[in-house]
């Protein structure tokens, strides 16, 4: 008779966030399928358990995937864990129960805590519908595909980042998204939990010199329900841009980043307008 594969969301952070359904269910599991078996192994110390160990992770999960199924299919009984939070949310635990799936395997689920939920319900950002993003790409060309279809996006976005990635992702959300209110979740449910509600743009300053410390969730405000009657069009935020360029002798990337600030309008249009404007402008 073939056994089941269990999802078991796990800690963020604090271990007295692990429920005892979430204990008993890695109590009865004949093996279990590990992120970084490391990680598991002091959980499973912290709570007096043993239990045998197999990595499952992004580099080795196809031929490991098939591996677990085939002891599933004998029999035996899964577990499956991420490092923190509930696997197969931005997570390879999402191909092991997808192939599961595909192969009549019987799929169960143990719910933990989640950074996406948690961030997203202290944000004081509207929580009713909401798009989850996960990790952008480190791919330049992808990361900025990615961002221009969120554009005109009215939910609530979340995403998660990286300490040193996130003064680059920060610049790039502003380049692209203009202005809005973000709330920065770090180090959630830990001792040193902390949650920042600000716009993009005093974020982009704020951790502009990579002293970004513990990993982020990043809560962005969707862009307005109804587009307003623009108060400041993009061929006027282009001439403040010129105009601060002359003023301060700043580059015109410089210039164009503080006009997005103070227009709310993406600095990459403004950039491309106010260069039109400084060729147009020349004997």
């Amino acid at each position: 008779m073939s056994g089941t594969l269990t999802v078991v969301g796990t800690p963020i952070g604090n271990l007295g966030d692990f429920s005892p359904r979430a204990q008993e269910a890695l109590a009865a599991a004949d093996f279990i399928a590990a992120e970084d078996t490391r990680v598991t192994l002091k959980l499973l110390n912290h709570f007096g358990l043993k239990k045998p160990l197999l990595s499952y992770y992004e580099h080795n999960k196809r031929g490991r995937g098939a591996v677990i199924c085939d002891r599933i299919e004998a029999g035996e009984n899964c577990v499956l864990v991420s490092d923190a939070g509930m696997p197969a949310i931005s997570d390879p635990g999402e191909d092991l129960v997808a192939e599961c799936a595909a192969r009549g395997i019987r799929v169960l689920a143990v719910p933990g805590p989640t950074a996406m939920a948690t961030a997203l319900a202290l944000s004081g950002l509207p929580t009713g519908r909401f798009t989850f993003e996960g990790f952008l790409s480190v791919n330049k060309k992808s990361r900025r595909d990615h961002l221009e279809e969120l554009r005109g996006e009215k939910r609530t976005m979340v995403f998660y980042e990286a300490p040193h990635k996130l003064a680059a992702t920060l610049r790039d959300l502003l380049d692209t998204l203009g202005d809005r209110r973000i709330a920065l979740a770090r180090e959630l449910t830990k001792i040193h939990e902390e949650v920042i509600r600000t716009t993009l743009a005093k974020a982009a300053d704020r951790f502009a010199d990579g002293s970004a410390r513990g990993e982020f969730v990043l809560v962005v405000e969707g862009a307005a329900q109804e587009a307003p009657a623009e108060a400041v069009t993009v061929e006027e935020a282009a001439a403040l841009a010129l105009s601060l360029a002359a003023e301060e002798s700043l580059p015109l990337s410089e210039a164009c980043r503080r006009a997005a600030a103070q227009t709310g309008l993406p600095r990459n249009k403004i950039y491309k307008a106010a260069s039109a404007q400084h060729e147009a402008s020349r004997p």
